[in-house]
């Protein structure tokens, strides 16, 4: 829904006129009115941010229910050699530190406003302040998915013979076409990469969903 607000809104706007006075020739007329004030799309951004936000919440968590043994009865951190190994630990962290960095990020830019030109401009939008949050949200929100993916392609490792269903199956392939499974520790910044790139592209999605069908 916030992001079918955030469209429209941009598209009303986008297309407005913001010129002043508005001169409509074919009519005769002159109006002064000028639309400059950016607070639509200030707010429809601090909305998309919050939304988009909440999605990494939500999928830091799942992460972390992945690599607990207590809720997920997989191997601890996603590894067979707790101990010796960290598993997949610090990419729970990891996600853990963006969704905390996305609540801050969340908080509405259009609710602040210092007045500027002499109080001529006395109440203005911040729209790219809102804009700049929200797109950061966003990376963040790939990079916590991308980890997300990570996890949960290496928890199917643990459960060999049985075969997921026929979407998870193809996101499944998707990933292991660029990120091997996790043997021992390494470095993951470059698997999440990876994964996180198949989410900005859309080529993850497009290729579940050339397999399953639509899912939007």
């Amino acid at each position: 829904m916030p992001s079918v607000l955030f469209a429209k809104t941009l598209e009303i706007e986008v297309n407005s006129a913001t010129d002043n006075p508005l001169v409509f020739a074919d009519r005769g007329e002159i109006l002064n009115g000028g639309n400059f004030h950016g607070e639509p799309v200030a707010i429809a951004l601090d909305l998309l941010g919050i939304a988009v936000s909440e999605l990494g919440s939500i999928s830091e968590r799942r992460i972390e229910k992945l690599i607990n043994p207590a809720l997920s009865g997989l191997p601890p951190f996603l590894t067979t050699e707790g101990g010796l190994h960290s598993g997949l630990m610090m990419v729970q962290v990891s996600a853990a530190a963006l969704a905390s960095e996305n609540k801050v990020l969340s908080h509405p830019a259009s609710v602040d406003s210092i007045p500027t030109s002499a109080d001529k401009e006395d109440h203005v939008s911040m729209g790219t302040i809102a804009a700049r949050k929200a797109r950061d949200i966003v990376r963040n929100v790939e990079h916590i998915l991308a980890m997300e993916l990570l996890c949960a392609t290496q928890g199917l490792e643990f459960q060999l013979p049985l075969r997921p269903g026929m979407g998870i199956k193809k996101a499944y392939e998707v990933v292991r076409e660029r990120v091997p499974p996790i043997k021992g520790d390494r470095r993951f910044s470059e698997d999440i990469r990876k994964v996180q790139l198949l989410i900005e592209s859309g080529d993850l999605l497009r290729r579940v969903e050339k397999g399953v069908g639509g899912l939007a």
